[in-house]
């Protein structure tokens, strides 16, 4: 039996680990915690808001699923593992903000680090067993969101229902506009950098609009393995939670032939130009992913609260990464400076904008 702690209980990603705990007999649900909204009974050890780590050292979980949106992730993450906990991981702003920390952390606790993100889901599967030498590429994919095709010109107006309206996923609202700037793809390329232990350049970013494909992993001798599924997340859910067992979902097989699509193409990298900001400053390092992470967290929230236009949410990050000084931080106290001090330049360019 697994122990799980469910973190982020009522967003998108929380409410679909129910359904697989649920559904599986090996799993129970040991402690579940959410940032505002009532959770009484539905777990042992239940939490609202707060420290979360007091409510992992209560609950001694075997498996932590971390659906914790946002830098607010970033605590149980170093928790698990430094505690060397399997960690089932949907917050990837915790790779992003402190990358290093946190791998360093998962060297020293030993535990299984889980993505749950269906592309770091689907590219862990192909580089499993693959010795590092082998692997020439990672090519995660995009949708490319509801703007796709889209030009700059054409978005200076659009509003936050629009940017809500994915075409293929079903998620929350912060990662849904994520989605559409473009701005989650780049977040998981610094992600699958510390993940997989790959270069920048070798970390790749297409479109692909019908979600089908999830990753790839191209190999030195000029082949490619590629992860298939509908666009479903309790794929990587159970992946994650029953590993390595992986245990029968009631998502159905891809129907192959249906008549199935494949098709590729490069991002538009100037209509959304926070792929590449993200590239860039996972390149730079320090805490310059901290706060590319931080700024754009600021910008969304602007955006859906009217105060900022779809457009202003690049401006805003690209001038906030262009004013903090990027110094590596060597402890946690100097991540949460450095992503306080992001926030605070990142609120005064929003204000103005």
């Amino acid at each position: 039996m697994k122990r799980i702690a469910l973190l982020g209980a009522t967003g998108s990603i929380g409410r679909q680990a129910l359904e697989i705990i649920a559904a599986h007999p090996d799993l129970e649900l040991a402690a579940a915690a959410s940032g505002s909204q009532p959770i009484d009974g539905l777990a042992p050890l239940t939490q609202v808001g707060g420290d979360l780590t007091e409510l992992l050292e209560r609950a001694q979980p075997d498996v932590v699923l971390n659906a914790v949106v946002g830098f607010a992730g970033l605590p149980a993450t170093l928790w698990s593992l430094e505690r060397g906990v399997d960690l089932a991981l949907a917050n990837k702003e915790s790779l992003v903000a402190a990358g290093e920390l946190a791998t360093s952390a998962w060297r020293r606790g030993g535990g299984r680090l889980l993505p749950v993100d269906s592309e770091h889901s689907a590219a862990q599967q192909c580089l499993e067993g693959r010795a590092p030498e082998t692997v020439r590429s990672l090519v995660l994919t995009a949708s490319g969101g509801p703007f796709r095709g889209r030009s700059r010109e054409e978005l200076g107006d659009v509003t936050p229902a629009e940017a809500l309206a994915h075409p293929t996923w079903n998620m929350g609202p912060k990662i849904t506009v994520d989605s559409a700037t473009l701005a989650n793809k780049g977040l998981e390329l610094i992600e699958a950098h510390f993940l997989f232990g790959l270069d920048y350049e070798q970390i790749e970013v297409v479109i692909h609009p019908t979600s089908t494909v999830h990753a790839l992993v191209r190999f030195r001798d000029g082949a490619a393995l590629a992860h298939f599924g509908y666009p479903d997340m309790r794929v990587p859910i159970s992946f994650a939670l029953t590993y390595p067992d992986r245990a029968a979902t009631p998502v159905p097989p891809l129907d192959l032939a249906s008549g199935l699509t494949l098709e590729f193409a490069a991002p538009d990298l100037e209509t959304f130009p926070l792929l590449a900001l993200a590239r860039r400053a996972g390149e730079q390092g320090g805490t310059y992913p901290c706060a590319f992470n931080a700024a754009n967290e600021v910008a969304v929230a602007a955006f859906l609260e009217g105060r900022l236009p779809f457009l202003g949410i690049a401006e805003t990050v690209e001038e906030t990464l262009a004013s903090v000084e990027g110094a590596p931080a060597r402890n946690l106290n100097e991540v949460v400076e450095a992503n306080a001090e992001a926030r605070r330049l990142a609120e005064r360019t929003a204000a103005t904008a």
